[in-house]
This record gives C-alpha cells, sequence and structure tokens, in this order.
C-alpha cells in the first residue's frame, strides 16, 4: 500500500516542522510505517521556511500552533505561496486543533493541499497523502506545461477540464484564470472566475475578477468588487494586498498605506507586508513609523529568499535624514554584503551606489560623494533603469541639495526622469514626494508630466482628423525620446485600431513592441511588487 504514496517512495523527501517533539516523533513513525525513510524535523517555523527556501520536499507535515510563537503554520504557508517557494511536486498538509480548524479548513483553497484535524491516525494521513498525490497526478499535464513554459497549452487544458466538469474542475478553473492573465487574455479569465462565482461564490473568483478589472484599468469598478469581497470576507488578506494597488494606482496613498497596515494586522509576521507598509510609510513622509517597520522586516526575513534589499536602501536614506550613524552603518554594511554576493544584479549594485553617496557624505567625502552621483546619473537611460530606481535617485538629488554639495545638471536629470516616468497623476506624485517635495524639483516633475500629457493630446489630434499614421509615428518617436511607457501604450493602440489604413503597420507594431520590451515592461513600482514576484492576489503559479 506504501507504493501507492510515491512509486519510489524510499527516495522521498519529508519535512516535519512542529514544536512539539512527541507529535514530531509519531508524525515521523507514521511516515516511516508508510516507507518513507528522508525525514527532517524542524520544531520552529523559521527553520522549517529556511528548510524549505533551501531544497524541494515531496510531504511537508506543518503544525498550526507553535507554542511560544507569534507565527503559526498558516502564516509560513502564506508567505511561501506569495513568494512562489513551493513546487507542484510538494504535498503540504496542515495539522490542526479543534480550537483552529474554522481557520484552516477556510483557508485550505488558497494552496493547502489537505488537513487534518487532531487526534488522527496513521490511516488517515495515509489517506490524505494519497488524496493529494492522486490530485496532482491528475493535473500532471497541466502541471508539466506550466514547468514548461508553455503557458496557452496548460491554460486550454485548465479550461477543456473546467467545462467539462472533470475532475478537480474548481482548481483548474483558479489555475486557468491565473494562466490567462499573465498571458494578457483577461476575457478568457473573466469567464473562468466569473463562472466559478456564480455557481460558489468562492472569495479567490471575485478576487481574481477585481486583478481584472485592475490589470485593464477599470480602477473604480475594480475598488467596489473589492469593497464587496472585504465586506464578506474582511479577513481575506490578499484582497487588501490587492486593494493596496487599486489606491496606489490611484494615487491615494494614505489609503494604501491603511489598507497595508489593515493586512498587517491580519498577518504581523508576513515579510512582504512589513515591507509595503514600511516603503509606503517612507514614501508618506512618516519617518519613525517607516524605520519601525523596515527594521522590523530585517529583523524577520533578512536571510529570507522574500526580503527586498530595497528594505535596507530606506533604511540608509531614513537613518541618514536622522543622522543615526549607527543605524545607517548597519543597514550599509548589510547592503554592501548583499551585493557583493550578488555582481550580476544591476539592481543590488545601484542599491549599493546609493548607500555609497552617503556613506561618503558621512565620511566628508565630497569628491567620492559627487562622483557616485554621476554613476548614477549614467544609467538614467538604461534597460534596468526603472520607477524604483528613479524615485531612489530622486531621493538622493534632494538629499544632497540639502548640503553644501553643488550638482551640475541635476535639473537635467529631473526632468529626464519625470519625461520617462510621468505616465500618471499617481506616478507623478509618487516622485514628487520621492524627491522630499524639493520644490525646484517638484516643478520639474509636474512640468514634465504636463508635457506628456501635451504630446499625447497633440498626436491623439492627428488621429481623430484622419491621420492616424502621422499619431502612431508621431507617439512613437517622442516615445523612444522619452522611453515614456504612456506614449508607447498609445502609439501602439492607435496602430492596433487603424492598422487597415497604415502601410507600415507591422514594421511599426514590431518597433513599438521591441522599445516597450526594452524600457517599459517594469512599470510603476516601488517595492511594492517588483519584477518578478507574485502579483498581489495571484495564485502561486511557480515554473
Amino acid at each position: 500500500m506504501t507504493r501507492q504514496i510515491y512509486p519510489d517512495v524510499h527516495e522521498c523527501q519529508a519535512l516535519i516542522i512542529d514544536s512539539n517533539p512527541t507529535s514530531r516523533s509519531i508524525l515521523a513513525d507514521m511516515l516511516r510505517q508508510m516507507g518513507v525513510v528522508n525525514i527532517m524535523q524542524t520544531s520552529r517555523v523559521l527553520d522549517g521556511r529556511k528548510a524549505l527556501e533551501g531544497r524541494e520536499y515531496d510531504i511537508v507535515l506543518c503544525d498550526y500552533h507553535f507554542d511560544n510563537s507569534p507565527i503559526s503554520g498558516q502564516d509560513l504557508l502564506d508567505e511561501l505561496r506569495r513568494a512562489q517557494l513551493l513546487p507542484y511536486s510538494t504535498v503540504f498538509i496542515m495539522i490542526t486543533g479543534e480550537a483552529s480548524y474554522a481557520m484552516v479548513a477556510e483557508a485550505a483553497e488558497a494552496a493547502l493541499d489537505s488537513y487534518l484535524l487532531k487526534p488522527h491516525t496513521a490511516a488517515t494521513l495515509e489517506e490524505r497523502l494519497m488524496q493529494a498525490r492522486h490530485r496532482k497526478r491528475i493535473l500532471s499535464s497541466i502541471f508539466e506545461a506550466i514547468t514548461k513554459s508553455d503557458f496557452l497549452t496548460a491554460a486550454n487544458l485548465c479550461s477543456a477540464r473546467f467545462t467539462s466538469r472533470g475532475e478537480y474542475w474548481l482548481y483548474a478553473a483558479r489555475i486557468g484564470a491565473e494562466l490567462y492573465i499573465r498571458m494578457g487574455q483577461h476575457d478568457m479569465a473573466r469567464t473562468l472566475y466569473s463562472a466559478v462565482q456564480s455557481t460558489k461564490a468562492l472569495p479567490w473568483a471575485k478576487l481574481g475578477i477585481a486583478r481584472i478589472e485592475c490589470d485593464q484599468g477599470q480602477l473604480p469598478q475594480a475598488k467596489r468588487t473589492l469593497e464587496s469581497l472585504l465586506s464578506e470576507h474582511p479577513t481575506y488578506a490578499d484582497a487588501h494586498d490587492v486593494m493596496g494597488r487599486v489606491q496606489l494606482e490611484q494615487g491615494d496613498l494614505a489609503g494604501a498605506l491603511e489598507t497595508y497596515r489593515n493586512a498587517l494586522q491580519l498577518t504581523p509576521h508576513s515579510i512582504t507586508r512589513l515591507q509595503k507598509q514600511g516603503m509606503l510609510a517612507y514614501y508618506s513622509g512618516l519617518a519613525d513609523e517607516a524605520i519601525d517597520t523596515l527594521e522590523r522586516c530585517v529583523r524577520a526575513g533578512i536571510t529570507s529568499k522574500m526580503f527586498d534589499f530595497q528594505t535596507l536602501l530606506l533604511l540608509c536614506l531614513l537613518h541618514f535624514d536622522k543622522r543615526d550613524t549607527k543605524g545607517f552603518n548597519r543597514a550599509y554594511d548589510n547592503l554592501a554584503q548583499a551585493a557583493e554576493r550578488a555582481p550580476e544584479s544591476p539592481r543590488l549594485q545601484r542599491f549599493a551606489l546609493v548607500s555609497k553617496v552617503f556613506k561618503a557624505q558621512n565620511e566628508r567625502q565630497m569628491g567620492e560623494c559627487v562622483s557616485h552621483v554621476k554613476t548614477l546619473a549614467n544609467d538614467l537611460r538604461g534597460e534596468s533603469f526603472d520607477f524604483e530606481a528613479a524615485s531612489n535617485f530622486l531621493g538622493v538629488l534632494a538629499r544632497l541639495r540639502k548640503t553644501e554639495i553643488q550638482l551640475e545638471g541635476d535639473d537635467h536629470w529631473v526632468t529626464s526622469i519625470a519625461h520617462r516616468f510621468c505616465g500618471s497623476k499617481a506616478a507623478t506624485e509618487l516622485l514628487c514626494r520621492a524627491s522630499l517635495g524639493h520644490e525646484p524639483y517638484t516643478e520639474l516633475i509636474r512640468a514634465g508630466q504636463i508635457h506628456i500629457a501635451n504630446v499625447a493630446e497633440q498626436a491623439m489630434t492627428h488621429s481623430v482628423t484622419g491621420s492616424p499614421a502621422v499619431a502612431v509615428k508621431t507617439l512613437m518617436v517622442k516615445g523612444s525620446e522619452t522611453l515614456n511607457a504612456k506614449l508607447l501604450d498609445l502609439a501602439g493602440l492607435v496602430l492596433a485600431k487603424h492598422a487597415a489604413k497604415i502601410t507600415d503597420a507591422q514594421t511599426l507594431h514590431q518597433m513599438i513592441s521591441d522599445l516597450k520590451n526594452k524600457y517599459c515592461v517594469q512599470g510603476m513600482q516601488v517595492g511594492l511588487g517588483h519584477a518578478g514576484r507574485r502579483a498581489a492576489g495571484g495564485l502561486n503559479l511557480r515554473a
């Protein structure tokens, strides 16, 4: 019977996370009776997280409650899911007592393969493992396609299983909808989410609809959907994440900060949500709250793969502002070590260079300080220079403007940033806040937004008056000059609408796509969901 769990059960790797040594021993004996011999045990959630970040396991048995720890097994699962650190092959089973049963049962649909209610028998555990393995076998073709990055095939397999109401059709619908969102096929995703919503009224389906509305720029509608969802499920933390994203896109920084505060109350030890709240507090000018939250984040997860090193850079800036040399040096040293370990990462190297500007300033090495700033400025039109990098650079310039250091060309640098990244009022507002409200810079940033809006309006006039080719070429030329995503997006939209009237439409389409893929793929990000991380509210689709 043991062979039914895993064909190669003796090679199976298992991890038990439980603070009670007796419970760990019993669970290990149960697994051995099933033929599992490679079993690792840990008594703390943080040790379990490190183990799961370091290698893959076939089976994870995790207790819900941990003595003398505010972090639950559900908190661990949520963080692993959000950071995409659980491969499809892993069976994750939560073990819970009667007191926490309702919470575990409610959360089971998020990422859990199964759960066990104490006390349980070896036969019950084996049955749960077999059920979870069976589901993974039934859906293996979908998982294999995702692993090969063949997302269209995987999504179509999910859609077919959903349509035929095949085994595990509901789970397949969720995976398929997520894949369609990632491929930009929002209508297909909406069809799946809406069908599930109408039959099951599951919260993740409604959240998926809100995410589609947000992706399509329907922000007021997305906000209404989320408000309805949160009124029904106020403890649904992922819904708070998406609401924060919507509020940020609308330019409601105060609302987004309050939303992430609420999300963090639900999951007080979430590394990613600590980072989000701390970063929003930083941009809101709430230095004390930002320092407290970001320092908590460092203590909770600096060794975790979920940790974003923008946290350390912001701490460098905040401690510099407070003239806290000890705090600055602590953040600086941690950032320098991270950059040294990843010489191939432009982002980390840029972080380290920004911190060196203020290290030199603290040590009164003014020439070195200016040299570092000029090196940063040389990358303003670089492919990896994103909204986050622009915000950090503005923070550098604004702080140095308060000193006796004179920077030639800083107005030109600020204008260049404004032309590249001012595509919306929300982006403009964040850039102004990043420049600490320094009036000469905020005037340049707002002037940059007006310039981009005027270019777009003038180009669209050509389209309305019957010259769409002129509109497309004007937008594309100005877009390539400024690297502004809004102008390039508009060029693509006009081209798609009037392609039949434009002789070189295919060539123009390719040129626009190349520019967007090269310079505009990361969007308005300030550490609130950086490239490569899971979108707020999205399902773990690890390839």
